[in-house]
């Protein structure tokens, strides 16, 4: 999670004297608020986003004044993910969308030889027995997917 953190040195001789570098305490103590504050920024409503900057802000201004700082708002930013994470994610969303794609496209092959073996038999166009109406109920599936840039099953 990237934070915004409005600051400043309160106190120059704690701040000094409290700790060895007082930027990298800061940061420690916004990583260690982060951790017990859940930020969820991708879809989160704007006053859940201000809920989570409050409380972070409440824990850093506790953690940070014993130092000599003052914070005046630690603020979520954005979320970012380490590459690795995020290839991973692509590639999640990526297989859940073909798997959405290959259902519907099924289904509409499925509908639309459903569709041509109805009006076939209905017409009294052909006269089908089981193995017949399953022979073509094949050939027309294996065209029907052939047809729309997929591999026969």
């Amino acid at each position: 999670v990237v934070v915004l953190v409005v600051w400043r040195v309160r106190d120059t001789a704690r701040a000094t004297l409290g700790v060895e570098d007082h930027e990298t305490y800061l940061r420690e103590c916004v990583e260690a608020a982060l951790v017990r504050v859940p930020v969820e920024m991708p879809g989160a409503s704007r006053g859940s986003v201000e809920l989570a900057g409050d409380a972070l802000t409440r824990m850093v201004v506790r953690d940070a004044g014993a130092v000599g700082l003052e914070v005046f708002s630690v603020r979520p930013v954005r979320v970012e993910y380490a590459p690795e994470v995020a290839a991973a994610m692509h590639r999640r969303r990526i297989a859940a969308l073909d798997a959405q794609h290959r259902a519907t496209m099924l289904t509409s092959v499925v509908d639309s030889v459903e569709d041509t073996v109805t009006r076939l038999t209905m017409r009294g166009l052909v006269e089908l027995d089981d193995y017949e109406r399953k022979a073509l109920v094949k050939d027309l599936t294996v065209a029907f997917c052939a047809g729309r840039g997929e591999a026969a099953p």
